[in-house]
This record gives structure tokens, sequence and C-alpha cells, in this order.
């Protein structure tokens, strides 16, 4: 009997330790991007709680960094250069795993609110991505590729970074606006909370699912495209030969 009290008194630290871990409540405001003719962009609204053991924020402040970040995939960075007068494809450089969308708000700028190696550890801030290039590239180079792959997807919409751009109500609510531009590709994106305090992450929670989709037409032409290829292939090609010869028999009775 008493070695199960002293385990459990062994326990016990722990387990008041876990219960004392604030919980997060997140949410978007909506759950579905539809893409159609006209689609300029969106604006998602990323908001939500935080439930402080026994009702009762702790003292001094705390930070909120929320991250929207699409499917990853591969890709190949080209350079281009001038030669004799003409742009040709240069040096080029393989990434593994590079996600389509990153946006990241932060309630003050990250440097102010956690380390470099946290920040490492849970992606935050476009320095901090973690790009994965493929095969053997000198560490100069490599981040020469990086940098210029992030740079372009800013200059697209498509990477972003917002400081004090999450807005805290009394240590309890908090929320963030994300835009998404209208060249966002199609895929199931990850909404992400972290909760701050003192330089460290205390909470992480990536539980909610934002889906961009196309709808109406361009899902019909992704669809053709990409599961009847022979098909859309022949369309195509019929598409152009009528536009061709209708062009050609205007021009004759102008």
């Amino acid at each position: 009997m008493k070695w199960i009290v002293a385990l459990a008194l062994m326990f016990l630290p722990l387990s008041l330790s876990a219960q004392a871990v604030p919980k997060l409540v997140p949410d978007v405001s909506q759950r579905q991007i539809n893409i159609q003719s006209g689609f300029t962009g969106a604006e998602l609204l990323l908001f939500g709680a935080i439930i402080y053991p026994r009702g009762v924020a702790p003292e001094g402040q705390v930070d909120v960094a929320v991250v929207l970040r699409g499917p990853a995939r591969p890709i190949t960075l080209r350079e281009k250069q001038k030669i004799a007068g003409i742009w040709i494809n240069a040096d080029s450089s393989d990434f593994r795993s590079v996600p389509v969308y990153y946006a990241i708000a932060s309630s003050r700028p990250l440097r102010n609110i956690v380390d470099s190696k946290t920040a490492a550890i849970y992606e935050l801030g476009l320095d901090k991505l973690q790009l994965s290039p493929s095969g053997e590239v000198d560490a100069k180079e490599q981040r020469r590729f990086s940098n210029g792959l992030v740079d372009l997807k800013q200059r697209n919409g498509l990477f972003r970074q917002e400081a004090g751009s999450v807005e805290i109500t009394d240590q309890v609510l908090y929320r963030a606006r994300l835009k998404i531009p209208s060249s966002v590709p199609v895929g199931t994106y990850v909404a992400e909370t972290l909760l701050i305090r003192n330089g460290r992450v205390i909470v992480a929670d990536d539980n909610v699912e934002v889906r961009v989709r196309k709808t109406g037409f361009e899902q019909l032409i992704t669809v053709l495209a990409q599961d009847y290829s022979l098909f859309y292939g022949a369309m195509a090609v019929l598409v152009s030969l009528l536009l061709g010869w209708f062009a050609g028999y205007i021009f004759q009775r102008i």
C-alpha cells in the first residue's frame, strides 16, 4: 500500500503541471474557399479563445501567433541569366517540400517573443521555413536559392509575414485576418495557433482545416485536364482549329 501512495505522490506534480497548461479553442471564419470565375481573393479570419486553468489568466504578457499553411509540394527553381541579349535558364535548384501558401501573423514581432531556436523548431517566420532542398548543394548557393524562392512567393502574395496583426483582448480572446490571393492553389490548408509566454511555446493547436477548391466551369476544366487528359487535349485542339477557321472566315469577309 505504501508503494502505491509513493507512486501516486510521484506523479501528482506531473498531473498538476498538465492541468495548469492553458487550452486553445481556435476556429476560422470559413472552412471552405471556393475559386470560381471572377475570384479576386479572400480574407480569412482566424480567431479563438484561451482557456486558463481555474479561469485565471497568468500575470505577465502572453503572445499568440497564427499560421496558415498550404499543402507541401516539390518545386524546381530556375535562375534566368541574360546572355548575348537573350534571357535563358541557367542554374537551378530542387526543393522537396515547399508549402504552396504560408502566412504567419503574430501579436508582436517574432524576434521579440521567441528565440531563434524555438522559431526554427516551429518554423515561425519566412526565414525559418524548412524548404528541404534535394541533392548536394553548396550551402551558400542553397541559401541564395532559398532566399530567391521566398522572395518570389512573397511577390506573388503566397508567402506573408505580418507582425502585430494578432489582436488579443483581456489575454483571452484573439483574432487575426489573413489575405488569400486570387492565385492561391487548391488543396487542404491547416491553420495553427500557438500560445507563447516568456519566449516559450506552451500550447500549439493545428486542428483547423480550410479547404480551397475550384467550383463551376473552373472545376470542370480541372477535372477534364486531370482525369480525361486525352479527351481534354483533343477538345483543346478542336477548339483551336475552329477558332482559327472562324477568324480566317471573318478576315475574308472584311
